[in-house]
């Protein structure tokens, strides 16, 4: 784009998913659209998703459901989803050739299990619709005037000295989580210098360090239909089931991502206790009953001979050590108390939690703009009266499982939808 001049119908900041759809789709309804990225290619972040398989969006068709997965916050979403939910996101790509399936968890992904598979059918959405694609695009911030309604952006500056001069703008420029890929933050600096409220940014869906030094030994073990509850000042605070790792630092997996924003929050206000309950279909008396019967049927084994009828292999000595029982001890010999002991171990695995490992590995970044300063049927600014926000530069952020990309594809399509209307 060689004349500084030249004016487009709407300029889109970001070229992830949000970017993408929302420039695709304004595009496609007739609109003369440019999209900036600072990268040298379009969607670095999306090929990482899922492990680099692209976890598209959750199998629940239900909108209410999931909205509740976004806690008070998830209401802001009925307007988005209900032209743009998981049902259509399947139907956009199967229509284009890259057929999903549904896994574990109502998890969708490409049959391909290939994110660039996801990312060549947006690049070809752009290019069918002729959009103007800017890469090194480095935003310096916006240009605008004072006007009746509030503020209206001019153009939006980029670092080596161009203008972009546009109608509409579509600011998509993500969170903080992985600033490798470009995911710095600047959206939040420029929205606020545009008189939005920011709503503290944190690291969310992202790996827990603990103090004790055991885990390791364990590093690596991954463990499903575990329970995790959070304890603080005595008191449960949060909980869930399902399938958690073993790292070096700590912790991670499904259910460690999910609860790490709570943990992040609790940890602001004092000790933090993770508990993990290994045997959750049974209660205290239940498991009681069961070693009390095994015990009897494996009496003359060693105790340490004993544990894999009940933990994995490499688990073992991280539980002998923590019972304190002697791992040569017969079973028969075993005290009522030792016993008690596994049992609370078994049922109340503790570990201290002393931080995340922070944006580097956070799947996305909680707060942002605050919604009550966005339009949630056009995603359409309510401060500066030609500005669309979407996706994780708004204040939303839920599991994991798919929900925070349909956050991006839903927010981006109406987006693109409602800045391309001449009546907005």
């Amino acid at each position: 784009m060689n004349n500084k001049s030249e004016k487009f119908d709407i300029a889109v900041i970001g070229g992830g998913p949000t970017g993408m759809i929302a420039a695709g789709r304004a595009a496609e309804l007739g609109a003369r659209v440019v999209l900036l990225e600072k990268n040298g290619s379009l969607g670095r972040k999306l090929l990482i998703t899922g492990k680099g398989r692209c976890n598209l969006t959750q199998a629940e068709f239900d909108d209410k459901e999931i909205v509740k997965h976004f806690g008070r916050q998830g209401k802001f979403l009925f307007s988005s989803l209900a032209s743009f939910g998981p049902e259509e996101v399947i139907d956009f790509f199967e229509k284009r050739n890259v057929p999903t399936k549904i896994e574990r968890g109502g998890r969708v992904f490409p049959v391909s299990d290939k994110a660039g598979d996801v990312l060549n059918i947006l690049e070809r959405y752009l290019k069918i619709n002729k959009v103007e694609t800017i890469f090194h695009a480095e935003v310096a911030g916006f240009e605008y005037d004072l006007v009746m309604e509030g503020k209206k952006i001019t153009s939006v500056k980029l670092k080596d000295g161009r203008d972009i001069f546009a109608d509409r703008f579509i600011l998509c420029t993500g969170g903080k989580s992985y600033p490798v890929t470009g995911s710095t933050g600047d959206g939040y600096t420029w929205a606020k210098d545009l008189g939005h409220t920011i709503i503290e940014p944190a690291p969310a869906l992202v790996p827990v360090k603990t103090r004790e030094e055991w885990v390791k030994d364990v590093q690596g073990l991954s463990l499903k239909n575990v329970a995790i509850n959070i304890f603080q000042d005595g008191k449960k605070r949060d909980s869930r089931f399902g399938e958690m790792m073993f790292a070096h630092f700590g912790l991670t997996g499904p259910i460690v991502l999910d609860l790490s924003k709570k943990i992040g929050e609790l940890m602001q206000k004092g000790e933090t206790i993770v508990s993990i309950d290994l045997k959750p279909a049974l209660t205290h008396e239940q498991l009681d009953a069961r070693l009390v019967r095994d015990f009897v049927e494996h009496s003359n084994k060693d105790f340490i001979n004993y544990l894999p009828e009940l933990l994995p292999q490499k688990m073992i000595a991280t539980i002998i050590n923590l019972s304190g029982i002697d791992p040569r001890k017969k079973i028969n010999f075993v005290t009522k108390e030792e016993r008690k002991k596994m049992i609370e171990i078994l049922k109340d695995l503790r570990l201290t939690a002393i931080g995340t490992t922070g944006y580097n590995q956070a799947i996305i970044t909680s707060g942002g703009v605050a919604l009550k300063e966005v339009d949630s049927k056009t995603m359409r600014s309510r401060i500066v009266t030609n500005l669309y926000l979407a996706g994780e530069i708004l204040d939303l952020d839920g599991p994991t499982g798919g929900y925070n990309l349909q956050v991006c594809w839903s927010t981006g399509y109406a987006a693109g939808t409602h800045a391309a209307s001449k009546n907005e």
